[in-house]
């Protein structure tokens, strides 16, 4: 595997003095799985409230065009690593380069692979794939980043989960597992830092009219349309929840507090109901 490319249209002198010159509130956002869908257009949106970016995706030509669009739009510096985080040097790379950052005070971890197929299906290559960015590499990222966020009593890590968290079909037993792992991951770490300046995010999205469909086996054509929804509105309101402060975001739930305070109240019941060192009387003769 080739070394991963990092590109930037300015200087090194001059990214490292944008960077000291950052707002605190803003500062650099690392954005994962930047060269298109949901990853590209938080990157829009994090520049269009401030942030100098580092964007990573494997695609480096892609990536450049996303990140010129950006630098065109908004002014802000943008930097770029192309990077296959299921590659154990390259992430190991993308993880030393932002660890030793000051500057950053946001993590998006975006990128994802969705394989839909039986388990047996899917082999082993495909389900380590998805397992290492979907999992490896989001906890990577989070650990290098994690040191200078409490030190600074700041920053921000915005976990991507989906939907597909709370609820697995026949075809989705590695992805639905991969994104639960993130729903529970987020929402320890969360707790961890509840007495910190430090916020943690996880957003579930349902469909989103993104290319990962055709990628994962299921074309986005087989779904009902009315259940999609636009690549900008997922983000939109994602950030929308970030913004009142949500731990959990469901950008097309309604009524998600209710919802999720039901959701917590059964599983804390359950969870209460098991510390017992007796066995239930249905495993009893």
């Amino acid at each position: 595997m080739p070394e991963p490319k990092f590109s930037n249209q300015s200087s090194e002198s001059n990214i490292m003095t944008a960077h000291l010159n950052a707002d605190a509130a803003t500062g650099i956002a690392v954005v994962t799985g930047a060269s298109a869908g949901i990853g590209a257009t938080y990157a829009d949106r994090l520049a269009r409230r401030g942030h100098d970016l580092i964007l990573v995706a494997r695609r480096q030509d892609v990536l450049e065009g996303v990140a010129q669009a950006i630098r065109d739009a908004y002014g802000v510096v943008v930097e770029t690593i192309a990077a296959d985080l299921a590659d154990e040097a390259d992430l190991a790379s993308v993880a030393s380069r932002i660890a030793g950052n000051a500057g950053i005070t946001m993590l998006v971890n975006n990128a994802g692979i969705a394989t839909f197929a039986p388990v047996i299906r899917t082999g082993v290559g495909a389900a380590n794939q998805m397992i290492d960015v979907n999992v490896t590499a989001l906890v990577r990222l989070t650990l290098a980043v994690l040191p200078g966020f409490t030190e600074s009593n700041s920053g921000t890590i915005i976990n991507i989960s989906s939907v597909a968290a709370l609820g697995e079909m026949p075809v989705t037993a590695l992805y639905s597992g991969s994104k639960a792992f993130i729903l529970s991951f987020t929402r320890g770490l969360a707790g961890e830092l509840a007495a910190t300046g430090v916020r943690v995010q996880a957003v579930l999205p349902g469909p989103v009219a993104t290319d990962g469909w055709d990628n994962a086996g299921l074309p986005l054509s087989s779904l009902n349309p009315a259940t999609v929804m636009s690549v900008p509105d997922c983000v939109d309101a994602a950030l929308g929840g970030l913004d009142t402060g949500e731990t959990i975001t469901l950008p097309s739930v309604e009524d998600a507090a209710t919802l999720l305070a039901n959701y917590d109240a059964a599983r804390f019941a359950l969870l209460g109901a098991s510390q017992s060192g007796t066995p239930a009387s249905r495993y009893k003769e």
